[in-house]
């Protein structure tokens, strides 16, 4: 069975930001694409609705207009277009297990102020069992938001390298598999970000701490060939950088992220109380500051001590 590339839709323009990302994303790999609402989303004061329109009305014909639309956009794309009910979260993650990916449009305050995250995309993004793209809204001319082109899309970032945050104490296979796939399918260089926050002392005039930080960067450096060295012999045609670098992962990767066209970060399954999704501080944080797609990918828990 064919898996697709999923979107979640509700009208907004980073909903269809994420919706052209998909259609894009689903080319690339070969996949057909789903467009999916729920008719009881919430809020709808974003609708465009029109007249004496009802919500449930609105939820029909804005994901078959957009379907049409990316249909004449993209030509050959399979493009389906489903009204599912029930809350969104649960809606979301559901379609999300029999799809490749999830893509979901995020808000943007602004080009470089970070996303906008609202419940849903939070809910979503810590339940779900399958990757999920946080895809942006970019503030066009008179203050529209849309891409380069200002048609809703992605911006021309999209055609730049895939940035990856490894974390060595647990680099998390399925987090790899999917950043040196997507770099793959885009034949586009990989970068492979990894942070280290010196000790306090470093900063104290405590020992040659320029030398003990470039041994420690060195260190860091060869721990990520070595984790790497599988995926490079898997995926022989990616062009791979390491790049290890002194300070928090979650700037880095944001830094990063500012000319890339993808950021690929882990999300560690965690136990979590009910009504408070947790998706980890550096994945969190990314998230909120970086301008590019994030991919956020849960990982398998670590096997428990015997």
């Amino acid at each position: 069975m064919t898996v697709p590339v999923t979107v979640g839709l509700n009208g907004t323009p980073a909903s269809m930001a994420a919706a052209d990302w998909g259609a894009r994303e689903a080319v690339l790999r070969g996949l057909p694409l789903r467009l999916v609402s729920a008719w009881e989303w919430q809020p709808f004061s974003y609708a465009p609705l029109a007249g004496s329109e009802m919500p449930e009305q609105w939820s029909i014909r804005v994901p078959e207009e957009t379907a049409a639309e990316l249909r004449r956009r993209y030509p050959g794309l399979d493009v389906t277009a489903d009204r599912l009910t029930g809350p969104p979260p649960e809606v979301l993650c559901e379609a999300a297990k029999e799809s490749e990916l999830l893509a979901l449009g995020s808000t943007g305050l602004g080009p470089l102020a970070g996303f906008l995250l609202g419940s849903v995309a939070m809910a979503t993004v810590a339940h779900t069992e399958r990757p999920v793209v946080l895809v942006r809204a970019y503030e066009g001319e008179g203050g529209e938001a849309g891409g380069a082109d200002g048609d809703g899309g992605a911006s021309e970032a999209d055609d730049g390298a895939v940035v990856l945050g490894i974390d060595l104490s647990s680099p998390g296979d399925e987090t790899i598999r999917f950043g040196f796939a997507a770099a793959a399918v885009r034949s586009a260089p990989l970068r492979l970000i990894n942070g280290w926050n010196p000790p306090p002392y470093f900063g104290h005039g405590i020992g040659d701490d320029e030398g003990r930080r470039a041994e420690a960067i060195d260190r860091v450096a060869e721990s990520m060939r070595a984790a790497l060295a599988p995926w490079r012999e898997r995926y022989p045609a990616v062009e791979v950088a390491e790049e290890p670098g002194i300070g928090r992962p979650a700037r880095l990767l944001s830094e990063a992220g500012a000319g890339a066209g993808l950021v690929v970060v882990g999300r560690r399954a965690t136990p979590r109380r009910p009504g408070q999704p947790r998706i980890g501080h550096v994945a969190h944080a990314v998230l909120h500051h970086c301008p590019a797609p994030v991919a956020v990918v849960p990982q398998a828990p670590p096997p428990a001590a015997a």
